[in-house]
């Protein structure tokens, strides 16, 4: 049929498409015999058939064609693929287009080079069957679906020469993060960001069951997406020749089109969101493979999905099947007698850094540039005496963050994120410096919103982490805030991330990029007023049963210790750094100079909290800023109590220095942490999430028969901030009971203690009662030294 392609390039572009569809095919079966320059024998084949070829003929379609876009107009793009175990397609085009070989100098590009290909494909510490960080231009490994088109977006915000084609696969596209996303287009400005150009693969299929929007009627489905405000562009059929024309005919009125809305948008200087073209592409599940096996349809059906051919070691019919479908490509035609691409077919590929595979926003480490920080002093809070000064240690980081925002407008790769929460976690002086990103329609009652806003802000978690996950990775630099409860929301998204951190530090050839920065406030601790729903601290075991080298866990006391910390966060590299403070009113108790040291060690006696001359009692331990409160009030219950007890009061910053340091680097080694808890004087502990993670860190210490922890214990409601404490036997005066009652020294004082413990437990619970507010020697307490 006519069309833009000549019919020798058609010829090359089909024969290119056949030796990336031969080479996927070839990683997931063979282990031997790559050019089939004898016949196949069961000895050629893998003893384990692993991978996913269904998708994987449309995704080198798709490739093939994309890299005709880039060498005719030197297009800047980075193919992001929803469908992650097409991997052997990614895989087979780098590797035809050399970049593969580039990174892995092992994998030559001839007969030897393409058995070790195919070998080391889902083998024994060889590579993984998705789109993992080991494959050359991936950025979005694929392993759980429903983030590719977050990770596109969150890639061309501030990447205005950037174009991301993305494919979607029908099957990821059924999940909730996915449909949320296609509302990115209303984040994008046409100015200052690139494009996302997303593909909607129809194939038809899951694993085992027909797709949704492959199912519904075209009309149905034009109408879905231009109600999400794209302009869908539909391409259909199997035929190679006829599907090649119209694929190359339909890019290059689709680039136009984005060269069109882009040339508008800066020649105006006009931000209007556009109606961003997408493609809609209908191709069979498992095109190009056997048709039928046993007498049942596979191409075009779910039977494609993984592996067509499952009994290739064990029936020879299937074998036969398998050599037949191999030859089908034509393998002679497509490499010379080496195993080399013949070099006809390689100048289909771009050269260079053009090509996909070494995209340089694909590792983007190579692109980062750091941020400008002021410095964190400025923002100090003066306490004064300990604990006499309150303030919302999340307002005194907003005004940090606010300066952070504007030292590095001019390098535009700085942002926050949150799921409309900013002001609410107090944040809000960011707003100064530029205002929340919105490309939809706008109303005389709005307040900071901006086409070019750098503040994300939508109420959807998947859409802030998947955004900043893709900033991340394409070398920029940003940080989460988020309600403590709620961050769960995208927990299986903070495990991938956290899983390619550890997995690209293991490749030479991945650059460091900017840790994933969570900061999370209305905690468990002050989440009184809108209850148990809201009151969840189970997000630091989730972060803590990562690998030691890529998390990090911050609870800071006070205002000054957070903004340490954050600063500290906003340098690190290669990390995922959770950070949990108050945005309530809370004291401050260390001024700038001791936070910054106690920040340094991550844990630190506090000498001034405490009487013991070096020889305790007991040891009143805390993590987290209520905790801390609650501890420092307790040792002034202890002076009414218990006044002969020694006590010493240990703040701790860093979970993990609770570690040994065999487990994670910041951990105390044992001297340390026998000089600072002891080796066998009570501990109680008053930590901010659930118990069982301090016990975890510590249970081969020493001195843990002598830990007793106090913290959530899942008991909540909506009540005063100190009923939850009083809920959860967190509060001054079970802590302060807990001493006396482990404490030899003050055991003799245990029944008029339990006495007094009684009385004011029930002063309390009768006060909230009729009151509806905490007791005013509870709320107006204040540190007093000895």
């Amino acid at each position: 049929m006519p069309g833009p392609l000549s019919e020798a390039e058609l010829e090359k572009m089909d024969a290119y498409w056949r030796a990336a569809n031969y080479l996927s095919v070839g990683q997931i079966y063979l282990k031997d015999n790559p050019l089939l320059e004898r016949p196949l024998t069961v000895e050629d084949v893998k003893p384990r058939l692993l991978g996913h070829f269904g998708t994987t003929p449309g995704l080198n379609f798709i490739y093939v064609h994309l890299n005709r876009i880039i060498r005719q107009h030197r297009a800047n793009m980075m193919y992001v693929i929803g469908p992650g175990h097409g991997a052997p397609g990614i895989i087979a085009n780098t590797y035809l287009e050399g970049s593969y070989t580039e990174l892995y100098p092992n994998i030559e590009r001839n007969r030897d080079g393409m058995k070790r290909l195919f070998r080391q494909f889902s083998w024994p510490y060889g590579v993984p069957s998705h789109d993992a960080p080991e494959v050359p231009g991936s950025i979005s490994e694929g392993g759980e679906l429903g983030y590719s088109l977050l990770h596109a977006y969150g890639a061309v915000f501030d990447n205005p020469d950037l174009i991301v084609p993305c494919v979607v696969g029908d099957g990821e596209a059924e999940t909730g993060p996915l449909a949320a996303s296609w509302h990115s287009n209303k984040f994008i400005n046409p100015i200052t960001d690139g494009v996302v150009l997303p593909i909607l693969h129809l194939n038809g299929y899951k694993i085992a069951n027909p797709t949704v929007l492959a199912r519904i009627d075209p009309d149905e489905l034009e109408a879905l997406f231009r109600g999400y405000g794209y302009q869908p562009y539909f391409l259909e059929g199997d035929d190679p020749k006829t599907m090649h024309q119209r694929m190359a005919a339909l890019l290059d009125e689709l680039y136009a089109e984005i060269l069109r809305i882009q040339r508008h948008a800066r020649e105006n200087h006009d931000a209007t969101r556009p109606r961003w073209p997408m493609l809609v592409l209908r191709t069979p599940k498992g095109w190009t493979g056997p048709h039928e096996v046993d007498g049942k349809q596979v191409e075009g059906t779910w039977r494609s999905h993984q592996v067509p051919l499952e009994e290739v070691r064990t029936n020879p019919e299937h074998l036969k099947i398998l050599e037949a479908w191999l030859h089908g490509y034509r393998p002679r035609e497509l490499f010379d007698a080496n195993g080399t691409l013949r070099e006809e077919l390689a100048d289909v590929a771009p050269k260079g850094r053009l090509r996909m595979g070494v995209n340089a926003h694909s590792n983007g480490g190579q692109l980062l540039v750091p941020l400008v920080l002021p410095g964190f002093r400025d923002y100090a809070v003066d306490p004064g005496t300990p604990g006499s000064k309150e303030v919302s240690a999340t307002r005194v980081l907003g005004g940090y963050l606010r300066d952070v925002m504007r030292h590095n407008l001019g390098t535009r790769n700085f942002r926050l994120f949150a799921p409309d929460e900013n002001a609410s976690n107090r944040l809000q002086d960011v707003y100064a410096v530029s205002g929340k990103a919105w490309d939809a329609r706008l109303e005389s009652t709005d307040e900071h919103l901006s086409a070019d806003g750098r503040v994300m802000e939508v109420l959807s978690e998947h859409l802030c982490q998947g955004w900043l996950e893709g900033y991340l990775l394409t070398g920029r630099h940003g940080l989460f805030s988020c309600y403590e409860a709620f961050i769960h929301i995208i927990d299986s998204m903070f495990n991938q991330h956290a899983k390619w951190i550890k997995s690209a530090k293991e490749l030479h050839w991945r650059k460091p990029i900017a840790s994933l920065n969570y900061l999370l406030s209305s905690h468990v601790w002050r989440q009184d007023h809108n209850g148990f729903s809201h009151q969840d601290p189970g997000f630091i075991d989730h972060v803590a049963n990562k690998k030691a080298d890529t998390v990090r866990i911050y609870l800071p006391p006070d205002a000054n210790t957070l903004l340490s910390v954050a600063d500290h966060c906003l340098r690190s590299r290669d990390y995922v750094n959770l950070i949990i403070a108050g945005k309530q009113l809370s004291p401050v108790w260390l001024d700038m100079e001791s936070a910054v040291r106690h920040c340094s060690t991550g844990i630190g006696t506090w000498d001034w909290a405490g009487n013991d001359d070096g020889d305790p009692d007991v040891v009143m331990a805390c993590a987290g800023d209520v905790p801390t409160l609650e501890t420092l009030a307790a040792v002034t219950v202890l002076r009414a109590w218990a006044p002969e007890l020694k006590v010493r009061v240990v703040n701790v910053v860093d979970v993990f220095t609770l570690a040994p340091v065999s487990v994670h680097p910041h951990g105390l080694n044992e001297e340390d942490f026998n000089r600072m808890f002891t080796r066998d004087k009570p501990v109680v502990f008053a930590f901010h999430g659930y118990p069982t993670l301090v016990h975890k860190l510590t249970y081969n210490r020493a001195n843990h028969g002598n830990i007793h922890v106090h913290g959530f214990k899942e008991e909540g409601t909506t009540t005063t901030p100190f009923d939850m404490t009083v809920l959860n036997d967190m509060d001054r005066f079970t802590l302060a009971l807990a001493a006396i009652r482990h404490t030899p020294a003050a055991r003799h004082r245990l029944d008029d203690a339990e006495q007094r413990f009684s009385e004011v437990r029930q002063q309390h619970k009768l006060y909230v009662s009729e009151h509806g507010e905490d007791m005013p020697e509870v709320r107006d307490w204040k540190w007093t030294a000895r």
